[in-house]
């Protein structure tokens, strides 16, 4: 989608549809004196209260080829951030179900809207473009198209085209500023989407290696991939476990941004991989299973922000690691009761094929210790249905060693509107995945199932003092669950990036 940014009033610009938004008081005080300046006398549905993405389409006598469709979008106070990015979120989903082309923002209260929320107007500009553009996500890149008869006859547009800021004034300059930055947010978070939404035979790990090798040439960054016979030789027992009933070969990706001059932080970021999780021999019921196509939606959040942080231009240096495999069952699949030794030396008795996650993330943390000792760990997985029972589809599980660390994070989920929910690491939970034959069991029984398998996890980051988990089970794929958009939500770019520009 490409943007344009002007001074002239939204009434004015050429386009199929404009925003005007709207909050509860002004709603009431100024809606009719702001719609008659724009020809409209009929007044909105009284159902309409300006709640934040609430939405209410008005029509007026347009000259010329200004925008005959008003739309009303609600930002309910306009005092947060997620009021301004629902209701941009709404008008451009509102704006593709119409298939219209051209979708117009009148930006004239910007200045207002910016004092209300406390925000910046170049991030407030940043947020909309951002709500924009994942309202207008449609992933239909498998669809021929060859039975939308009646949709190529009537010669609309499948999505929008076109994004146009108007009335930005003296403001022009920081709404410029914004829009780009919202762009790239915008556009790398939905390239995640595009990578969780593909199916198993569409994205094997060396597909998913290839996304990350494209994400480096579009961000300029390096991208290493490792094959089987390297893994091999760094004797990553895990990722070879989980791979072992898989035709298709594992990978290890590695992408490393490095800013120009001194970096303020190192950060590693990672992504859990599996491009299509069966169960393995502890088979999953069928019921589901084809969801389970976006068990990589970690590893897709974690390219798709170290492209945005490249794009950006952010003054840290962020590697991201993907460990990638299928899991899969097989007469040469792992087998439960097996006994895998990690890169990190430790084994692990498998009491589950289908904990596999874990194993993989395993040695990803190993090696990001090892070669890089970065200042700050943090990886992302869709590893328990645990945490869905715990705190259900729209909010992420959050441990970490260190109370900092973990209240950035939650702050980040604030700003970012991707929230986290903080829980425990207590040492009584280590007793939950002891093993009688190796050094640690892969699950933990029934309760505490999302904790325990970050107590887990936290064995193989070799002592860092800086490490967060991130499980995204319930936000990364709600497709059938109340979600607007069914498929991938690229749940974790936007909080990530959120908590990276804190430390910039």
């Amino acid at each position: 989608m490409k943007y344009t940014v002007t001074a002239t009033e939204g009434g004015l610009v050429k386009a199929d549809i404009l925003v005007r938004f709207f909050n509860k008081k002004e709603m009431k005080r100024d809606a009719a004196k702001v719609l008659a300046a724009l020809g409209i006398v009929a007044a909105p549905d009284g159902d309409f209260k300006a709640s934040a993405g609430e939405t209410a389409i008005l029509y007026r006598q347009a000259s010329g080829k200004a925008a005959s469709r008003v739309l009303l979008a609600g930002i309910g106070e306009g005092k947060s951030v997620e009021d301004f990015r629902k209701a941009a979120d709404a008008a451009a989903r509102k704006a593709v179900d119409m298939h219209l082309g051209v979708l117009a923002l009148d930006c004239s209260s910007i200045g207002d809207w910016a004092k209300q929320s406390g925000l910046k107007p170049d991030e407030l500009t940043a947020t909309l473009v951002e709500g924009v553009l994942y309202g207008a996500y449609r992933f239909e890149s498998l669809k021929s198209g060859k039975l939308d008869k009646e949709e190529k006859k009537s010669n609309k547009p499948k999505n929008l085209e076109e994004l146009v800021l108007a009335g930005c004034g003296d403001r022009l300059e920081a709404i410029e500023k914004g829009a780009g930055k919202g762009m790239i947010v915008g556009d790398c978070q939905n390239r995640a989407r595009d990578l969780v939404n593909l199916p198993g035979n569409h994205l094997s790990a060396e597909a998913l290696a290839g996304a990350a090798i494209e994400a480096g040439k579009r961000g300029g960054f390096e991208v290493t991939v490792f094959d089987k016979k390297r893994i091999t030789e760094l004797g990553m027992g895990g990722l070879l476990a989980v791979n072992k009933g898989s035709e298709e070969p594992p990978t290890f990706t590695i992408l490393d941004y490095k800013p120009k001059g001194k970096a303020k932080k190192t950060v590693a970021l990672v992504g859990k991989g599996v491009t299509f999780d069966s169960g393995g021999i502890s088979l999953k019921p069928a019921q589901g299973m084809d969801e389970m196509k976006s068990d990589m939606s970690g590893a897709a959040a974690v390219i798709a922000t170290v492209e945005a942080a490249a794009s950006l231009g952010l003054p840290l240096r962020v590697i991201g690691l993907v460990p990638a495999t299928d899991n899969m069952p097989s007469g040469s699949a792992q087998k439960p009761g097996d006994v895998i030794t990690t890169m990190s030396g430790i084994t692990v008795e498998v009491g589950n094929t289908d904990a596999e996650g874990r194993l993989i993330l395993a040695d990803a943390l190993t090696y990001a210790k090892k070669e890089y000792d970065p200042d700050v760990i943090v990886d992302l997985a869709t590893l328990t249905g645990a945490c869905i029972v715990a705190l259900g589809h729209s909010v992420a599980g959050l441990f970490s060693n260190d109370d900092k660390l973990a209240e950035s994070i939650f702050e980040a989920g604030q700003s970012s509107g991707e929230k986290v929910w903080r829980l425990p690491l207590w040492e009584e939970y280590d007793e939950l995945i002891k093993s009688d034959v190796a050094d640690v069991h892969n699950t933990g029984g029934r309760g505490a199932g999302t904790i325990t398998a970050a107590k887990f996890l936290q064995k193989f980051i070799d002592g860092h003092k800086r490490w967060a988990h991130i499980d995204i089970a319930g936000p990364a794929f709600p497709a059938k669950s109340g979600s607007k958009t069914p498929g991938g939500t690229g749940f974790g770019v936007r909080l990530v990036l959120d908590l990276l520009k804190s430390w910039s």
